[in-house]
């Protein structure tokens, strides 16, 4: 028998002085069965960091349907129109999800967090410097532990 993902219900405020952005979010997060935790808080983190961009778009953030869907974001801003305005993936994905992400959406973010970061982004960092709308924001692995 398969495990199912277990469900958190999580009260987010955001209080984001540099946007002028202040807000609570009742959020539902599915966590996979293989997902660690720092993986889910990161996913909740980058949620808070990107949240003041609802004020600038009419759209959603929301979360991806997650590890057991390869080749969708973990997290994505997208106008009512299905547009995805931010694909947004935390980890160490290789460029050819990158690649796809770019293709896709106006913007990708990316929060890769774990030990081996440096290592990863050696091999990956080349290979994506011509995405222009490629952004990485890396989160010191020691906080999300």
């Amino acid at each position: 028998m398969a495990l199912s993902a277990t469900v958190f219900k999580v009260e987010l405020g955001v209080s984001d002085v540099d946007h002028d952005y202040y807000a609570d979010h009742t959020l539902t997060v599915a966590r996979h069965p293989s997902e660690t935790d720092e993986r889910m808080v990161v996913r909740l983190l980058a949620f808070g960091l990107r949240a003041h961009r609802l004020s600038d778009v009419d759209g959603e953030l929301a979360f991806g349907p997650g590890l057991s869907t390869p080749g969708v974001p973990d997290l994505r801003l997208a106008d009512y129109t299905g547009r995805i305005l931010e694909w947004i993936n935390v980890g160490q994905p290789d460029e050819r999800v990158l690649g796809k992400a770019a293709s896709q959406a106006d913007q990708v973010l990316l929060f890769p967090f774990a030990a081996g970061v440096a290592t990863w982004w050696r091999t990956v960092g080349p290979k994506v410097a011509g995405l222009p709308s490629l952004s990485v924001m890396q989160i010191p692995h020691a906080p999300v532990q």
